[in-house]
């Protein structure tokens, strides 16, 4: 699996381009910078990236904006933003598509190398990377549709935008499979999502109150 890495940092760069190729990974170009990602990218068509929000020159969103620019020239390569921030504005821009091949993970949150190579690989293969913090922090700026949800049900949702199967979130909630689809159900309603042939319910339930 082949990957473009994109971090400032010298010692951050060299110690993950280290850690995904123990891990499997090929690491065709590892740069500092946007304008050298955005040209990696187009001259090794990756089959994932892995970005910092907050590149040179600025230190502000140079990341994500190039994230941005990634996915809507190539939308067949994944991309996985590896950062301390939630750069709001853009990462509501980035996730309020489509979540497929996406991921968002925070740096200081990551509490074992596996896990972070997991999501990777899982992104890499068009499957969704979501920290419970970043959404969190996403939907605060929304809260009112949340209130409608006990905490049981937003407990559920953030699993659900993590990418869990009700498999999944019934192992991480220690409830029952039944449960969990009850509480699936009472999202779907009271985010007013309604059954349908063309639209993912679970995605629009993470993504219905973040973009505009």
């Amino acid at each position: 699996m082949r990957v473009v890495l994109a971090e400032d940092s010298v010692l951050l760069r060299a110690g993950l381009t280290k850690l995904l190729t123990d891990g499997g990974f090929e690491v065709v170009a590892a740069v500092p910078d946007a304008d050298q990602l955005l040209g990696a990218v187009d001259a090794y068509r990756p089959d994932v990236v892995v970005i910092d929000v907050r590149m040179p020159p600025t230190y502000t969103d140079e990341g994500i904006r190039a994230a941005l620019v990634i996915r809507r020239q190539h939308p067949e390569i994944a991309v996985c933003v590896l950062s301390q921030y939630v750069e709001e504005r853009y990462a509501t821009d980035l996730l309020s598509v489509d979540t497929s091949g996406m991921g968002y993970l925070l740096k200081d949150r990551v509490a074992h190398v596996s896990d972070f190579l997991d999501a990777l690989r899982r992104v890499a293969a068009g499957g969704t990377a979501l920290d419970p913090e970043v959404i969190s922090q996403l939907l605060v700026r929304h809260d009112d549709p949340m209130r409608r949800l006990t905490p049981r049900e937003q407990d559920v949702l953030r699993l659900m935008a993590e990418g869990r199967s009700n498999g999944g979130i019934t192992e991480a909630l220690k409830v029952s499979h039944s449960a969990v689809e009850k509480y699936v159900s009472h999202i779907f309603v009271k985010l007013d999502l309604p059954p349908t042939d063309t639209d993912h319910r679970r995605v629009l339930a993470v993504l219905k109150y973040l973009g505009s």
